[in-house]
């Protein structure tokens, strides 16, 4: 491969990256969100680090992801859970859990969720390396600093004001969405329409909501009963 042409898949793989990892920024603060900050950061690294690791072997097979049934379903279902599960871990004490444990299951959620959102991305550097697995590699190490800053700066922004960790589900409940009706079993059996799509998502975006708030009122009133 001549150099400008290296140099210039090269640059089309880091935009791409850029452009399509903010969702997985996303559910990566709100899965460190609630470690103490030191762990913050181990999490968001280890987390990263071994996504992109295994996104290096997806994107050697990337061309069948999508046409495997049942990935995208069994990915938006665990997207939507962990929509929901930050709204219950919001309203628990830091001290809730074992350290260790939150840690290690931050890491859990970050490189489950991170596979599962990035078939999008997955395809697309595939498509632009032109399967060089050294502009893959290349492509998807660019990406980590952006995205651990991009979370790290999410994580802050949630702190101060915690109004955002609730966009933040919603936004996730779409994505999530999103994903199940791009599964090739469910457009197969319920052929989705545009429309379907807008309900679902509202949906799915209002359940999140309502169970985050019902979570809320339960720690209140457990504060209270103390």
């Amino acid at each position: 491969m001549p150099l400008t042409q290296f140099l210039a898949n090269g640059l089309a793989i880091v935009l791409i990256d850029l452009l399509l990892a903010g969702d997985n920024a996303l559910v990566i603060a709100l899965a460190v969100r609630s470690l103490p900050k030191r762990q913050r950061r181990i999490g968001t690294l280890c987390g990263a680090g071994l996504a992109v690791l295994l996104r290096v072997v997806l994107t050697a097979i990337a061309a069948r992801i999508l046409t495997i049934q049942y990935i995208q379903l069994a990915g938006g279902l665990f997207v939507l859970w962990i929509a929901v599960k930050v709204l219950f871990d919001a309203c628990d004490p830091p001290e809730a859990a074992p350290a260790p444990k939150r840690l290690i299951t931050a890491i859990w959620y970050v490189v489950v969720a991170d596979l599962t959102m990035s078939v999008d991305n997955i395809l697309a550097i595939a498509g632009a390396s032109h399967n060089h697995i050294g502009l893959i590699v290349f492509g998807l190490c660019v990406s980590i600093p952006f995205v651990v800053l991009s979370s790290n700066l999410l994580v802050e922004l949630m702190e101060r004001y915690p109004a955002l960790i609730y966009l933040g589900s919603a936004i996730l409940g779409k994505v999530g969405g999103d994903m199940i009706f791009s599964d090739p079993f469910i457009i197969r059996a319920l052929q989705p329409t545009t429309a379907m799509r807008y309900a679902a998502d509202l949906l799915l975006i209002a359940a999140i909501l309502v169970a985050g708030r019902i979570a809320a009122r339960k720690a209140n009133a457990r504060v209270h009963d103390i």
